[in-house]
């Protein structure tokens, strides 16, 4: 069932909760919300996991605030969703920029109730190019990126969901009421969530909390990615002490949509 919780004055964050069993939080990325990870809910709540889907503030059904969009504050969002539902050892799942809050979380909060992290094409250590990192979006990129959400969301969602999936002849064929219904979630987002998110996307720096994690890492990665590209995850695994890189060769950002099998695969993999 789903249901609201109070982070901060006045912002409630609207929480998916199915299932019973060791709890799976679920961090979305931008500029989704909780449920693209529906098959998954489905799939886990059946194999006695408990789901938690947290829509960050500004999307899907949560509050949307002027302010609180940098990783620090998203972080603390999580937190306040642990503490209410007095979660302890859980898994932790971010994909995207999820999995920046997700890394953040982790060094901000010690890992406070996390067993075990699982990074889905996550937009770390940097999700921008800096003078001593040349892995990810060139910055005058993502302020297009930026220009064109403020310009013409609809038609930016649409170009973004063209790139969030492979074209590769092996992967599985994605439909186009698929397509308009991944176009959907993120307009369901507010804008100005959308743009602040973004934002921070661009602004982050993660490379020092990396280094912080010691929590049982394992990072899922699409080969033919172009939004977080395989440097990004080769980063995280040299960062990240102990973890293991799981690769899938035909997929794009959106590893649990272009290889929905062999991603559901891995993921109870994670959760043994």
């Amino acid at each position: 069932m789903g249901h609201y919780i109070e982070v901060e004055k006045n912002v409630r964050l609207f929480v998916e909760d199915i299932g019973s069993g060791p709890p799976v939080i679920f961090l979305h990325g931008w500029p989704l919300n909780s449920r693209m990870f529906e098959y998954q809910f489905t799939l886990l709540s059946e194999q006695g996991y408990r789901c938690i889907g947290i829509d960050q503030r500004g999307f899907g059904k949560s509050y949307a605030p002027a302010t609180g969009y940098g990783y620090d504050r998203l972080a603390d969002d999580v937190k306040a969703v642990i503490d209410y539902l007095k979660l302890d050892q859980a898994y932790l799942v971010g994909f995207s920029v999820g999995g920046a809050i997700a890394v953040r979380y982790m060094a901000r909060h010690g890992g406070y109730g996390i067993r075990k992290l699982a990074l889905l094409g996550a937009a770390a250590p940097s999700f921008t190019q800096r003078d001593d990192f040349p892995y990810g979006m060139k910055r005058e990129d993502a302020d297009a990126q930026i220009a064109a959400v403020k310009k013409d969301r609809p038609q930016l969602l649409r170009d973004f969901g063209d790139k969030f999936l492979a074209k590769g002849a092996d992967a599985d064929v994605i439909s186009e009421p698929f397509k308009d219904w991944l176009q959907q979630l993120g307009l369901e987002a507010s804008a100005w969530g959308t743009v602040r998110t973004f934002e921070s996307l661009r602004d982050e720096d993660l490379r020092a909390d990396i280094l912080q994690i010691k929590t049982s890492t394992t990072i899922f990665q699409g080969s033919l990615d172009t939004i977080c590209p395989p440097e990004l995850a080769k980063q995280q695994l040299n960062g990240i002490d102990g973890s293991t890189l799981v690769t899938f060769e035909q997929s794009g950002h959106g590893m649990l949509f272009d290889e929905p099998a062999r991603f559901n695969k891995e993921l109870l993999e994670f959760l043994k």
